[in-house]
């Protein structure tokens, strides 16, 4: 029988946290739950301490980072499957029993995700992340993963909306810290991957909170673009071979992620920010292209070739 261990990683956030650690304790299947303090000073340690026997409690001595926090999550993990949450997001009741009934139709896959309910601080909706395929469970082989992941048409998305299998965690090393904040959950789905198949589940599950206090909103565009850049480059180095014919070149990657991070930059007013991302990007064709065939299939949920002939339904 698949065991699930859920991981909350947090610091300095007991006012969200609580939302979390109770959205684990009431899945609808028993779960291991761990959390992992990065050695906050709110009250956190107290209140933890306080559930007991409840949860598995994991205080670090001194600050270091989430990277760091989720390592120390899967070493104490006893369940065969990790389902990672970060302290300001939370599960539905029933996430762990959708991704469990996905996961036992295909147990080769070692990576799962699915949709998530983006909402503010009253927890009030604002948008939905998008669909892959039409399908409600979607089979993604292992050699396909790659090229899906550099075109986007696999949104394997933030941690809240992954779980993956703890031996092939281990297997592809421990999350790394030269990303922290910006990409690192990517760059740990990009490795994990490397490890066999992966499912998506056209449901919404999770619910991440987009909110101005968020780590990922510390970080500046400029640095966002640099990892991005790094991460889509790791990427690359993946894709299978049988998508050489078919592949953008990776300037062409390039220009893309410059375009869509300078329209970011836009989107903010930020005017010559626009202009230092985007720089050449703007006078690509070959840029322009990527980026609008893969902002329309973001915003219209278009099926793309790749998803019609690679992906297929579990039955």
């Amino acid at each position: 029988m698949t065991r699930f261990s859920i991981i909350i990683t947090t610091f300095n956030r007991l006012s969200l946290l609580k939302k979390a650690i109770n959205s684990a304790l009431n899945q609808t299947i028993p779960c291991e739950v761990i959390v992992v303090d990065d050695c906050s000073v709110d009250g956190t340690a107290t209140y933890l301490q306080g559930l007991g026997t409840k949860i598995v409690y994991h205080r670090n001595l001194k600050n270091r980072g989430h990277s760091v926090s989720v390592n120390m999550g899967v070493e104490l993990a006893q369940g065969d499957w990790i389902k990672l949450v970060d302290d300001d997001d939370y599960l539905a009741f029933n996430c762990i029993e959708e991704i469990k009934r996905a996961i036992d139709k295909h147990p080769e896959a070692v990576i799962c995700s699915c949709q998530a309910v983006e909402v503010d601080l009253q927890e009030q909706e604002i948008s939905r992340s998008r669909k892959v395929g039409s399908d409600k469970i979607v089979y993604i082989a292992q050699e396909d993963i790659h090229y899906g992941m550099l075109l986007e048409q696999v949104p394997f998305g933030t941690p809240v909306q992954i779980a993956f299998r703890r031996d092939a965690f281990l297997q592809s090393g421990d999350w790394d810290s030269k990303f922290d904040l910006a990409y690192d959950d990517i760059y740990a789905w990009v490795k994990i991957s490397k490890e066999g198949d992966a499912i998506f589940i056209n449901k919404c599950l999770v619910y991440r909170r987009l909110w101005p206090g968020s780590y990922h909103e510390k970080i500046s565009l400029s640095q966002r673009l640099n990892n991005h850049i790094l991460i889509k480059e790791e990427i690359y180095s993946l894709v299978n071979k049988k998508y050489q014919k078919i592949i953008p070149s990776f300037p062409t990657i390039q220009d893309y992620l410059k375009l869509y991070w300078g329209f970011m930059a836009l989107s903010s007013k930020e005017i010559v920010l626009f202009f230092k991302l985007a720089n050449f990007a703007l006078i690509s064709p070959q840029g322009w292209f990527l980026f609008i065939k893969v902002i329309l299939e973001k915003q219209l949920s278009i099926r793309s070739n790749f998803s019609q002939t690679k992906f297929r339904c579990l039955k």
